[in-house]
């Protein structure tokens, strides 16, 4: 660093503002500091920077164990997507296992003290989650891909989070189902709890309300709820069937139990049963069905947004530096395809339009 101040002339805090805070320094001043880093080759020693600094420059995040291979994917392309994107802003992500939430926060121990991470990312929120309490209440820089369910005050400038409107995404499914002129639009979905598939819930319970009018009951009389899996959607929406349901589409919570649904549908004969997913996952793509995409990208691009500020290159103190909102609440997309499972209809330029993005696809 003496080296490349000496040939920029300039002080070597000036060449440190531009390795790590390139904003404050004055363009023309900046581009001549990195003219002389080029010309020197010089690289600076990471290892020596955090045990000087207690700075790693790394963001740590637990590999949740695969409970499921079609919507337990969605982890994988979000990490991808933030590992992307930390490197564009000189950060590594650290991948680290826990055998349960207890396990995690004692990682999150061993990890901060040892100076091997500036933050962390978790993922999968529940009610009252004791991962978030405890990296609040220790002064942890982290943020949340989930709501921080339960807490009173959903903007905590001590609890940042990005999430998916899933809300906004069902409501949109299940409006597209309704103006191809369906009504009886059924609901396949978590048992209550669970604050993801509460919030999905409520944007189908929300368009079938505003559609129709219907009540509390009338819409109880549409949910089926099983946990997560293919095998248990399709037994549960099989009894549905067998049961002599009236009903002429499904919007489902996610992309597991809409598979599940479609085999049924077509067990029983019904190839042309509207059905939409949730996570447009590869297996939607490949089986032609229409779900609702959670846009990973931005989730990641919110993530480090408020780790690190818009174009920061190192993480933010605990609770200072980030801008409002406090938290990324990210509009999905949903994304319709031509295929087997939906009636067709002639819709005006393949596109309607409203409050949030749709894209229509063709099954190959």
């Amino acid at each position: 660093m003496d080296d490349v101040a000496r040939l920029a002339n300039v002080s070597r805090q000036t060449v440190s503002n531009v390795l790590n805070a390139p904003t404050v320094v004055r363009p023309e001043t900046r581009e001549r500091v990195e003219q002389a880093i080029s010309t020197l080759g010089y690289r600076p020693h990471a290892s020596a920077r955090r045990l000087r600094t207690r700075v790693s420059s790394t963001i740590g995040i637990r590999l949740d164990p695969i409970t499921n291979g079609i919507s337990g994917g969605i982890l994988d392309r979000f990490l991808h997507a933030l590992v992307e994107q930390a490197d564009e802003r000189g950060m590594r992500v650290m991948l680290f296992t826990a055998s349960d939430t207890d396990d995690e926060v004692a990682q999150f121990r061993r990890l901060r003290d040892g100076a091997d991470v500036d933050a962390f990312v978790i993922t999968a929120t529940t009610y009252d989650d004791p991962r978030i309490e405890w990296l609040a209440n220790e002064k942890v820089p982290f943020v949340s891909f989930g709501r921080p369910w339960g807490v009173e005050n959903i903007d905590d400038p001590d609890r940042l989070w990005v999430d998916v409107d899933g809300q906004a995404g069902v409501h949109e499914a299940t409006r597209d189902l309704i103006d191809r002129g369906l009504r009886r639009i059924g609901y396949l979905g978590w048992p209550a709890g669970s604050g993801t598939g509460d919030d999905r819930r409520t944007g189908w319970e929300l368009a079938m309300s505003e559609a129709f009018g219907l009540g509390p009951a009338d819409l109880a009389a549409l949910i089926t709820t099983t946990t997560e899996g293919v095998a248990r959607a399709r037994i549960a929406i099989e009894a549905l069937f067998q049961a002599g349901t009236e009903l002429e589409g499904l919007v489902c919570a996610s992309d597991s139990l809409a598979l599940g649904a479609m085999m049924a549908a077509r067990e029983a004969g019904l190839t042309h049963f509207p059905i939409m997913g949730f996570d447009n996952t590869p297996v939607a793509q490949a089986v032609g069905l229409s779900s609702v995409d959670q846009r990973l990208g931005l989730v990641a691009q919110g993530t480090l947004e408020l780790l690190m500020g818009a174009t920061g290159r190192r993480v933010l103190p605990h609770g200072t530096g980030t801008e409002d909102p406090r938290h990324r609440l990210i509009t999905p997309q949903l994304v319709v395809r031509r295929s087997s499972h939906l009636a067709l209809v002639e819709e005006a330029g393949g596109t309607r339009t409203g409050d949030h993005e749709r894209k229509e696809e063709a099954n190959e």
